[in-house]
């Protein structure tokens, strides 16, 4: 019975062949087991592998393949073909062959590596500890170091001289390779210390007026810090700025739990009194000043009677003011607004009086840190204070407007038409 493949009689009949002839057929063959080879792993293999990966229920497997990592595996066969069977079939160009098979099988480990890395850095994105510690820019590091040394690498293989010998003589381009990669580095010295001091997360909301950044960081990379304003704008701040500049982080709003309400309104000092009896009955009846006034007219009398003080003269021992009393009311009745922090710092305050009158301001904090609700609490505050001044005798102040400089000239003519006795 005759074997399937008579080798012996094949290389007979390739010896009494011409070597021209003999060349071509090798390098036929070399080509069609390559193009099999690449056939069988992109269209046979690389399939089932897919379809295996897509079935189980890990993510991780899914983000190498949306990566392309194994199809580019598939990618370094038909080399591996080459590389192997050339000493075979060509003889007389295997170095040659070689050569260009292993520049390719190191070009696509080259991005094999690339793409693995990008798959393990959205790996690690989907876990809490990314948003304080991003390893992207890291990734980009390691990324740009595998490029220049398998670059390298490629050279020397195909020069046919020793990589180690081409890595050690890059030491004389150092000075070249730091100014062509200053911002990298740069970049990357600024993210080490940002990430490592924890001064920058993904999700902080940072100011920074030198750069019209005014938002959220979304995206925190070897060069460059990206955010996006209010206004759905992006910024693209260098890494070494937020190092070297000042800016503002506001995540201390998130990790408090509350907003900031920080600001004043104007009194007329015009308006500011001692408290009558009718006033203070007047006040009384006031929910949120009940208690206030009830301890502080025990506490005022035993001060004046403590003294001796003769209360017929107002100035004389102490005695409830309207402003005072406003202060009191505010005081109260943001500690009994539920959209006040009740853990935070809460105080209403005198600030000295200007030109602008005397002011009170509030300091305190929202429950909330959306910057629309925040607004419209605060809004409704000092809707309230203001309509309650009145209540107080109290009038807000305000700089004449166009219509009051009107009605005074409207009066003062009235008064000059008048006929004088």
């Amino acid at each position: 019975m005759k074997p399937f493949f008579d080798l012996t009689g094949w290389l007979e009949a390739q010896a009494n062949m011409p070597q021209y002839v003999n060349k071509y057929l090798s390098a036929l063959i070399l080509i069609a087991l390559a193009v099999l080879a690449a056939v069988v792993t992109d269209k046979v293999i690389y399939p089932i592998v897919a379809k295996i990966i897509k079935k189980n229920r890990m993510r991780w497997d899914d983000i190498f393949l949306e990566n392309n990592v194994f199809k580019l595996l598939s990618h370094i066969v038909p080399a591996i073909v080459v590389y192997l069977l050339a000493p075979v079939l060509l003889i007389e160009y295997q170095v040659l062959i070689k050569r260009i098979s292993l520049t390719y099988i190191f070009v696509i480990s080259a991005l094999v590596i690339g793409s693995l890395l990008d798959s393990i850095n959205e790996i690690y994105k989907s876990y809490p500890i990314a948003k304080t510690r991003p390893i992207k820019g890291l990734v980009q590091v390691v990324k740009i170091t595998l490029y220049i040394i398998m670059g390298i690498v490629i050279v020397a293989n195909l020069l046919g001289e020793n990589p180690i010998i081409m890595l050690s003589s890059i030491g004389a381009l150092t000075a070249l390779l730091s100014l062509i990669f200053k911002d990298p580095i740069l970049g990357f010295v600024a993210g080490i210390q940002l990430t490592g001091n924890d001064m920058l997360r993904i999700g902080d909301r940072i100011e920074m007026p030198k750069y019209d950044a005014d938002g959220e960081v979304i995206e925190l990379t070897m060069t460059t810090i990206k955010v996006r304003n209010f206004d759905k704008t992006i910024v693209y701040i260098p890494a070494y700025a937020l190092v070297s500049d000042s800016f503002k982080n506001w995540r201390g709003i998130t990790e408090a739990g509350g907003r900031r309400i920080k600001r004043s309104i104007g009194i007329d000092l015009n308006t500011v009194r001692f408290c009558t009896p009718d006033m203070i009955e007047k006040y009384r009846k006031i929910d949120l000043l009940r208690d206030y006034i009830t301890s502080k007219e025990a506490e005022i009398e035993q001060h004046n009677s403590e003294r001796n003080a003769d209360t017929d003269v107002m100035v004389n021992g102490r005695r409830l003011t309207n402003l005072g009393t406003f202060r009191a009311y505010i005081e109260n009745y943001l500690r009994s607004n539920p959209d006040i922090h009740r853990s935070l710092p809460l105080i209403v305050r005198q600030l000295p009086p200007t030109e602008h009158g005397i002011a009170l301001e509030i300091y305190a904090f929202t429950t909330s840190i959306d910057w629309g609700e925040y607004e419209k609490i605060q809004s409704d505050i000092f809707d309230h204070i203001i309509a309650a001044a009145a209540e107080f005798d109290l009038r807000i102040y305000q700089l004449p407007s166009g219509n009051d400089l009107r009605n005074i000239c409207l009066s003062g003519s009235n008064d000059s038409s008048k006929p004088t006795v």
